[in-house]
């Protein structure tokens, strides 16, 4: 998300992502730590990419991979290809 929001391209994702058409839209599910989630710079970062036109697949709550507690988990499968169908939907894909 951080190499996203900021431009920076030092792999295949992040160069398909900076190349990518911005009238075409991206989806993106971020995942992560809850203090990670909490951090101040996450959100200057989820605004740079709201700005772009991405939507967010947000997280949600239960215990992570490091054992603790909170925000930061990955957006259930069905509520990912819910909003991937959303979307195809709107653009007259389905």
């Amino acid at each position: 998300m951080a190499k996203c929001a900021t431009g920076m391209c030092d792999n295949l994702l992040t160069c398909v992502l900076r190349a990518w058409d911005a009238d075409k839209p991206l989806l993106y599910c971020p995942a992560m730590n809850v203090n990670m989630w909490s951090h101040p710079i996450t959100q200057t970062h989820l605004n740079a990419l709201q700005s772009f036109g991405y939507k967010q697949v947000g997280p949600i709550v239960k215990r992570l991979a490091c054992g603790d507690t909170g925000m930061g988990a990955m957006a259930e499968v069905s509520a990912i290809v819910h909003e991937v169908k959303q979307v195809l939907q709107l653009l007259a894909l389905i």
